[in-house]
């Protein structure tokens, strides 16, 4: 016997467009979406329903699972309390960032991140999740280890993207030594030999790895079907780069040409939501905004707030003249998923998974108020 649930009086966030009526969900699919208020069902008195979000990179599990430096918290303790945020958030698909490749400064040792999908493995076997979990590897390619830390995960299904990633100085995120000195030595307290030696060293380290490990995780990924992503590129060489690698989604770019060049040749350009929010870059480089007004940005991001990813696609439709709300919410729903191969969700339409937000907004934050994924109420 089939199990059925009508939700209606709703404002139903399409890709086009936004209609007020009703969904059906039978058997935790979407069976029709239909305009005009049913005499039955769940009343969303006019709230908003739209598809559950989805979010291709946070490193807020890190957060919970490393408070503070040093202090290591329970995994699947951290693993339930960063579920509950990103649920109570609208978001029903989460690719969780593990970090791969250690050195002298920051990473995890060998065996830890392993241990972590493992964690997220059982939580999962154990019904102890509400939103979909799947996996981010972020390889930094200028670690002597990012190849062997990437080994322990050759084989588990979880892993759905990666990213290549060199935080050197000089490049990328940080092109000026301004920003790089501020993020590490102002921030950390090194003195000034300690910080030179230290960029001595991390460029080395970018020189001698950053390539061949690039060329290998890119090519380890296409033989297993892993989406690719770019991380930080600043320049035309970069995204050609990028290109010849196979990458699909441009995470972060950090100028405007690198964002235009990559948005043109069909790479999905992502940005941070709390950049959104914020109205700049944490870090200083280009603003988000500024490319959603030209028309180069594809996808949003919670990266550091995951609240920030439900709260972004209002500021934008607010405030940026060319896009609306089918638009904005497309950015964490429909592109991401298609990003990804993720082509069961993402979307209000008949056939998909029934994973839904009811939102509410009239002015200013908007307000989740509850969840259902593959038609199952999970907040």
């Amino acid at each position: 016997m089939s199990n059925e649930q009508v939700l209606t009086n709703a404002r139903i966030v399409l890709e086009d467009r936004i209609v007020d009526g009703s969904v059906l969900i039978r058997d935790g699919r979407i069976a029709d979406v239909s305009e005009g208020v049913s005499r039955t069902g769940e009343d969303f008195e006019g709230d908003y329903l739209l598809p559950g979000l989805i979010e291709l990179h946070t490193d807020h599990l890190e957060s919970h699972y490393s408070p503070r430096p040093g202090v290591r918290w329970l995994k699947i303790a951290a693993i339930q309390a960063h579920d509950a945020q990103v649920v109570t958030s609208g978001i029903t698909t989460v690719f969780d960032c593990l970090r791969l490749g250690t050195d002298e400064d920051n990473g995890f040792p060998k065996g830890e991140m392993r241990s972590m999908a493992d964690a997220l493995m059982q939580a999962k076997e154990e019904g102890r999740l509400r939103a979909d979990h799947l996996i981010h590897l972020r390889c930094e390619v200028s670690t002597a280890d990012v190849l062997d830390q990437y080994e322990d995960f050759h084989n588990d299904a979880q892993v759905r993207l990666v990213s290549l990633m060199d935080h050197a100085p000089g490049q990328r995120q940080f092109q000026t030594m301004e920003q790089y000195t501020l993020y590490y030595k102002t921030k950390r307290g090194l003195s000034d030999e300690a910080f030179a030696a230290f960029v001595e060293r991390q460029q080395a380290l970018s020189a001698r790895y950053a390539a061949p490990h690039r060329t290998a995780l890119a090519k380890a990924c296409a033989e297993r079907g892993i989406t690719v992503a770019s991380h930080d590129d600043a320049t035309i060489d970069h995204v050609e780069e990028s290109i010849g690698y196979g990458v699909r989604l441009a995470e972060f770019p950090t100028s405007f040409e690198a964002a235009e060049a990559s948005h043109r040749a069909g790479l999905s350009v992502l940005m941070g939501a709390p950049n959104i929010v914020r109205g700049k870059s944490h870090s200083g480089n280009i603003a988000a905004r500024d490319l959603a007004e030209r028309g180069v940005l594809d996808v949003l991001s919670s990266d550091y707030v995951p609240f920030s990813l439900i709260h972004a696609p209002f500021v934008l439709a607010d405030e940026v003249e060319p896009i609306d709300l089918p638009m904005a919410i497309a950015m964490v729903t429909a592109t991401p998923a298609r990003t990804v191969g993720l082509d069961d969700r993402g979307r209000i339409a008949v056939g998909l998974r029934a994973d839904i937000a009811r939102v509410h907004r009239r002015e200013g934050i908007p307000v989740v108020r509850s969840v259902w994924r593959e038609g199952r109420r999970v907040a």
